[in-house]
């Protein structure tokens, strides 16, 4: 007999879902009390059907339900008995506290990335590094106070901000915060938690020279840009070199940062400045660090890693829609977003642990995935070489798939 060429397993989703252990998100449920309100409309359940609304880019509660409906005969796999009303998924995404979806992915990252060590003493330099940065996403309702100016009408519209924490070799984040758009950037910087030996790096908006003399006393290299009515006065020029002449780097100096004034609030402290000019833009950098040992070339190229964060940015809201929500409450748009990053998470994973020869873009795969993603076939095969995996793909109806679904 002939070796079969169907693949009577599980659906792309379901793969998906096998990496989100059912215990995690128990152990969650409990300590949230996610189910209180809830008979039959569980966490689990509810993750799923968001899950599924964000990968098939859902704009509306009738789409999610209808979708659900029209693969019933495949829920089973998923893990549920019968697809919510539109009311029942209303209600959960009003109530369901979205500290669960919060605390899961955390937790997930944790498990498929490790946690983070004390220290990262003895590693290169961009397995030490982690980027600082945030993101906003408008509403059109106003259950978040947005940034920048009432419109005409006395109202403007709702803002969500993302902070997050990246660390640069895993390209995903490590730690985010949600809050109102207007909120400041620098309340993310007490959340933050480095390891020792690490190296952090963001832009103007998380400058706190308190922070920084923490970071300093834990062994924390960080890196940012000095603010232009900043106080400092020159302790020390050093010599460039013909190669840091030729890649960009103007002047490097040794300063001590502060005033009389704000003695008694953020004391002075000895720091280096990296003027550099980059060719491409034509504009000059003013970069501020605590390292005074790494070459200036080096940190003006550590600050350029920063823009990974950007194209993470870039990532997300364009594989995925954020332009309309399923609900006008708080609570259901952080549900939501979370979901977004945990579906994200989700992808590279599977990019990072299957895709090691063909090298598939985080945009293409995801792609894949969603027109796919109730096909049963294997997805590691499905990720290393598609077209093949297509071409001995065939829709069957056989007893056993048959007997497996129900």
């Amino acid at each position: 007999m002939g070796k079969s060429i169907h693949f009577t397993g599980q659906p792309i989703f379901n793969q998906l879902l096998f990496l989100i252990p059912r215990s995690v998100v128990k152990r969650l449920a409990r300590h949230h009390n996610a189910d209180r309100y809830s008979k039959t409309f569980k966490s689990y359940d509810h993750l799923v059907t968001m899950l599924f609304s964000t990968f098939h880019r859902c704009t509306s509660l009738r789409e999610v339900i209808t979708g659900m409906q029209a693969h019933s005969s495949r829920l089973r796999h998923l893990g549920i008995k019968n697809s919510p009303r539109r009311s029942t998924l209303s209600d959960a995404n009003r109530r369901r506290p979205a500290a669960f979806f919060e605390d899961l992915y955390h937790h997930l990252y944790n498990i498929h990335y490790n946690t983070l060590p004390d220290s990262l003493k003895g590693k290169k330099a961009f397995e030490r590094l982690f980027i600082i940065d945030s993101t906003t996403i408008s509403l059109f309702s106003q259950a978040l106070h947005g940034a920048g100016n009432y419109n005409t009408n006395g109202k403007k519209k709702g803002g969500i901000k993302a902070h997050m924490l990246v660390r640069a070799k895993d390209d995903i984040p490590c730690f985010v915060r949600l809050t109102e758009g207007k909120q400041n950037d620098l309340k993310f910087l007490p959340f933050v938690n480095l390891p020792r030996h690490s190296i952090v790096v963001m832009d103007k908006a998380y400058r706190n020279y308190a922070q920084m003399i923490r970071w300093t006393e834990s062994n924390i290299t960080w890196i940012t840009r000095i603010n232009q009515k900043a106080a400092y006065r020159i302790l020390e020029k050093k010599i460039l070199s013909p190669e840091q002449r030729k890649s960009g780097i103007k002047k490097d100096l040794l300063i001590e940062l502060g005033s009389l004034q704000l003695k008694r609030i953020h004391p002075f402290q000895k720091l280096r400045l990296i003027i550099f000019y980059d060719k491409e833009s034509k504009k000059h950098y003013e970069f501020l660090t605590n390292d005074f040992r790494s070459n200036a070339t080096t940190i003006a190229g550590l600050y350029k890693k920063r823009w990974q964060i950007e194209l993470l940015f870039k990532r997300i809201k364009q594989n995925f829609y954020l332009h309309q929500f399923l609900g006008d409450s708080e609570n259901a748009i952080r549900i939501q977003l979370w979901c977004t990053l945990i579906a994200d998470l989700l992808i590279k994973i599977i990019k990072d642990k299957t895709d090691k020869k063909r090298k598939w873009s985080m945009a293409n795969l995801t792609g894949l995935i969603r027109l796919h993603l109730s096909t049963y076939i294997n997805l590691k095969a499905f990720i290393t070489n598609p077209q093949k995996a297509l071409l001995n793909y065939k829709e069957t109806t056989s007893p056993q798939l048959k007997l497996f679904i129900t």
